[in-house]
C-alpha cells in the first residue's frame, strides 16, 4: 500500500501536477474521514476537551463525524456555501457538531464568492479560478481566525482543517499572525486551479514551517497535507 502510494506520488510530482512533499517530522498518524473527504491525523494528545475547527464541509461531513465518534470531542464547522448551507440543515442535528454559515478570510465583513462553473458541484471559493464561474457571485459573510475564536471563547485549538477551494493561500498568513495555538494544522491545497501553483504551495509550506509547523504527512495525491507545531 505504501509503495502504490509512493508511485502515484512519485508520478504527480514528475508530471508537474504537485509539488515534492516530505514529511519533516515522524509523528503517528491515520486516516480520519472519507478518501475524498479525510486527512490524515496526529491522534496523540487527543480526547473529548479538544477543540477542532472544520473550514468548508461541503457535502461532507465524514471527517467531522469521525472525529467526535473517536475522540468524544467537539467540532465547530463553517461554510458560506449555500448548497452546503441546505445540505447541513437537512442532516438534522449532530451532537458534538456545531456549524455556522461563514467563511474565513483575512478580513471581516462580506466577500464576493465565486459559485463552480458546474451546477452539479457544490462547492465555490473566495477567489477565483479554474473551476469557479467568473460570471456567477454572490456576498456571503466572512470572519477572519482571531475573530472567530474569540466569539466562541476559544484562546487555543487541537486542530484546524481547511478545505476552501483556493482561498486558502490568502487566508494562511493570517492564521498564522492570529495569536491562536494551533496544534495541528491540516490543509487541501488547490494547486492544481492556478498556473505556478506549485509554487504558491511551497511558499505556504515555508511559511508555514517558519512559524514552527512541520509536515508530517500527505494525502496520496499530495493535496492534503497535515502540519503539527513543533516542541522545539
Amino acid at each position: 500500500m505504501q509503495l502504490k502510494k509512493s508511485i502515484i506520488q512519485l508520478y504527480r510530482v514528475l508530471r508537474g501536477k504537485s509539488p515534492l512533499i516530505r514529511s519533516a517530522v515522524k509523528v503517528s498518524y491515520e486516516w480520519i474521514g472519507s478518501s475524498n473527504g479525510g486527512f490524515y491525523l496526529s491522534p496523540e494528545h487527543l480526547g473529548p476537551t479538544s477543540v477542532v475547527y472544520s473550514f468548508g464541509i461541503g457535502q461532507d461531513i465524514s471527517f467531522d463525524t469521525a472525529m467526535i465518534n473517536k475522540f468524544n470531542c467537539k467540532v465547530f464547522g463553517f461554510d458560506p456555501t449555500p448548497k452546503s448551507i441546505d445540505w447541513v440543515k437537512s442532516q438534522g442535528e449532530i451532537e458534538g457538531f456545531s456549524f455556522t454559515p461563514v467563511g474565513i478570510s483575512d478580513k471581516n465583513g462580506e466577500l464576493q464568492f465565486f459559485l463552480p462553473q458546474n451546477d452539479k458541484h457544490v462547492s465555490g471559493s473566495l477567489v477565483d479560478n479554474t473551476v469557479t464561474d467568473s460570471e456567477n457571485i454572490i456576498k456571503v459573510p466572512v470572519k477572519d481566525l482571531k475573530t472567530i475564536a474569540g466569539e466562541l471563547g476559544h484562546h487555543s485549538i487541537d486542530v484546524l482543517k481547511m478545505d476552501i477551494e483556493g482561498a486558502e493561500y490568502d487566508v494562511i498568513p493570517s492564521i498564522l499572525e492570529s495569536g491562536i495555538n494551533i496544534k495541528q494544522i491540516l490543509i487541501e491545497f488547490h494547486h492544481r486551479l492556478y498556473r505556478g501553483g506549485n509554487q504558491k504551495t511551497n511558499e505556504a509550506i515555508r511559511l508555514l514551517a517558519n512559524h514552527g509547523y512541520k509536515v508530517f504527512a500527505a494525502s496520496e495525491i499530495l493535496e492534503e497535507i497535515s502540519f503539527i507545531k513543533s516542541e522545539e
